[in-house]
């Protein structure tokens, strides 16, 4: 058995606090998610807080530091994936307050699944593939770097303090600008934009990745920026918009219309990268079920390759869609259409989640399109629940609904893949982390209502 993954993982201590970290941290990012539009991972943090706090401790070590990241980034996840959504409902005037027992089962619900749907992935995406997870990888390093004294410390706090001091320059001091940035109308009524976000985190984003990534991520920039902006403002733009600032101009076109295309390719690449990777994914939930019946047998497994057992998650799946079934059945009143909500929810969590896990993998959770695949689905399930129901107020909650719930699985199986793969490069077991990860998202879900209501009357 693998020396690292034999010390002990799931301990008392470890559990409370990766409990305690996925309620602060789910507060602190519906905070941030609902005031900026954005959160942040919260892997790292929670890495360095809980080597921190279990360094009291005698009998600390690497795998428990992992565990209780696992746990906090997963409470993250499903706040982003409710905040993005569920206030819709707010606006829309469906909902006057948000119901504690609502928020909690469409949350939980949907980051359950979300965790459930990363178990057969794991193997093809982690194990089979070299996608670089970025995120994954620097939490590794991190929680390599605290088990051990010397340099690798220095030169992690030596760059902390690096990225610090730009960030407090350019965000407190405000000695320089977020973005560098310029615009111009060009060619009658053509908009041209550059820009670069100087932010620290996207150049040791862009080293983990390497430069092959860059270089599609760059090409995307290209073609959203220096081509379909122009031909756009040039062909379609409302002439009005030609007294406005040139860069605020860009901005709207992206926004409201050219960001659709990288959805678009999104979706497809993610398909196809699904697609292509299908007889893995197979591979993954015929090992897991062969993983089980060996067990059984008695035969010895390697813990560092031991998933949560594929028929309990198989079973899993199959029941939360009772519970799934049920909540949109009580908002739409038929069990005809809440069936084809069901069904709509299920095939899109799935796909998605896949789609997400695999982009985290090449680009990362936080640049991991999320709201993207949110619209998506909520514009799919929108037209057909219109179809179904020919009520607008019901199909476009519902939409929501559907949308809120494959949200949260999409988020959590993103950053859910981050952590396995910081797992896979310290010889965690990933079971362990899979059951941490659930709890993470229970753990969350149970101060989320009251936060977001909080927030609400603020």
């Amino acid at each position: 058995m693998n020396t690292v993954s034999a010390r002990p993982q799931l301990t008392v201590k470890a559990l409370l606090l990766g409990a305690i970290l996925a309620m602060v941290l789910a507060a602190a990012n519906a905070y941030l998610g609902l005031f900026a539009g954005m959160t942040v991972s919260a892997s790292i943090p929670a890495a360095v807080i809980s080597m921190g706090i279990l360094k009291l401790f005698r009998d600390s070590n690497i795998l428990e530091n992992n565990i209780v990241q696992t746990a906090a980034s997963a409470g993250e996840s499903v706040a982003a994936g409710t905040i993005f959504t569920l206030p819709a409902l707010i606006l829309l005037g469906y909902w006057d307050v948000f119901d504690y027992w609502w928020v909690s089962a469409i949350a939980g619900l949907g980051g359950l699944l979300g965790v459930l749907f990363t178990i057969p992935l794991r193997r093809s995406l982690i194990v089979d593939q070299p996608l670089p997870f970025p995120e994954g990888t620097a939490t590794a390093e991190v929680l390599k770097l605290g088990e051990q004294a010397g340099g690798g410390i220095r030169i992690l706090a030596s760059a902390a303090l690096l990225g610090a001091g730009i960030k407090f320059a350019e965000t407190a001091a405000r000695l320089w600008p977020a973005t560098a940035q310029t615009g111009t109308f060009a060619g009658g009524s053509s908009v041209w934009y550059f820009g670069s976000n100087l932010s620290p985190a996207l150049i040791g984003v862009g080293f983990i990745v390497g430069l092959n990534v860059s270089a599609l991520i760059f090409a995307g920039g290209v073609i959203s920026w220096v081509i379909a902006i122009p031909i756009y403002s040039q062909w379609f733009m409302d002439p009005s918009m030609l007294s406005d600032d040139p860069v605020d101009v860009a901005f709207a076109i992206w926004n409201n219309k050219i960001r659709y295309l990288g959805v678009g390719a999104m979706l497809v690449g993610g398909l196809w990268a699904l697609i292509s990777i299908r007889s893995a994914v197979i591979s993954g939930i015929r090992s897991g079920i062969a993983q089980h019946r060996q067990r059984n047998y008695g035969v010895a497994i390697d813990e560092t390759d031991r998933d949560a057992p594929m028929p309990l998650v198989l079973i899993g799946i199959a029941l939360f869609v009772l519970p799934i079934f049920a909540l949109y059945h009580t908002i739409v009143g038929s069990a005809g259409v809440a069936l084809a909500m069901t069904l709509v929810m299920i095939v899109a969590a799935f796909l998605f989640s896949a789609v997400a896990g695999y982009m985290a993998g090449l680009v990362g959770s936080s640049h991991n399109p999320i709201s993207g695949v949110t619209i998506a689905t909520i514009l799919m399930s929108a037209l057909l629940l219109l179809w179904l129901t020919g009520s607008t107020t019901t199909a476009a909650a519902a939409a929501i609904l559907i949308g809120a719930v494959v949200c949260c699985a999409a988020a959590i199986a993103g950053d859910n893949m981050q952590d396995l793969k910081a797992g896979y490069l310290i010889g965690a077991t990933p079971r362990k982390q899979q059951l941490m990860q659930g709890i993470g998202v229970v753990s969350a879900v149970l101060v989320l209502a009251p936060v977001l209501n909080l927030l609400l009357n603020a």
